[in-house]
């Protein structure tokens, strides 16, 4: 019973926060990261094909879409967020830091892109997603006490997430310090400042 207790809980929680739940004793779980990178992708016209969709139909390819991400975050390392909506949110450097954050998120920033055209629309479409990824310091912890999840908070965040409702369908949007950090391992477009919502023009990069 303890073993299948912590699968479901290994379905809901990162397994670093697991193990601290379990001598926590009440104590509130909470971290403060100097350096993460926060991933955020958005399947594109997510609203105009539910509308033309059936819900099961509908909710069938956003599942196949994320479960596709669920792999590829493991696969690169990320820890999965939390889907909000036909958004998809993951970071890399939480709840264990990682030295090279910055280049497992733009990896899965690829793959997702390369692998969200092969699910479609219940109409035959092919999946178009927009990537966001920004990094920075974050706080990260568990909120909540009924449906409690672990969750991330910081301007880094509110940044990825800007960063990708700006980014043009099948297209990555980088903050600057992220691209930064990865030096010449990956190919980015010149630096453009981009008017974000809440935080006025920002530079970014579009990564090629």
């Amino acid at each position: 019973e303890r073993e299948r207790s912590d699968r479901l809980l290994l379905n809901i929680l990162p397994q670093a926060i697991v193990e601290q739940l379990k001598t926590a004793s009440g104590r509130r779980i909470a971290q403060a990261f100097d350096q993460v990178s926060v991933f955020f992708a958005d399947a594109v016209g997510s609203t105009e094909q539910g509308a033309r969709s059936s819900p099961e139909e509908f909710a069938a390819a956003l599942d196949e879409l994320f479960r596709r991400f669920d792999h590829i975050a493991d696969r690169r390392g990320l820890e999965k967020i939390k889907t909000i909506g036909d958004a998809y949110m993951a970071v890399a450097g939480a709840p264990v830091p990682m030295a090279d954050h910055a280049d497992a998120a733009v990896a899965m920033a690829l793959d997702v892109l390369a692998e969200a055209g092969e699910v479609r629309w219940p109409c035959g479409d092919p999946i178009m997603v927009r990537v966001g990824v920004a990094a920075g310091p974050a706080v990260a912890g568990i909120i909540g006490y009924r449906r409690f999840a672990y969750d991330l908070w910081g301007d880094t965040v509110n940044l990825a997430s800007r960063l990708q409702e700006c980014a043009k369908p099948g297209q990555v949007l980088v903050s600057e310090e992220a691209a930064s950090q990865l030096g010449d391992r990956y190919a980015f477009g010149p630096t453009q400042i981009v008017d974000l919502k809440g935080k006025g023009p920002t530079p970014a990069r579009v990564l090629v």
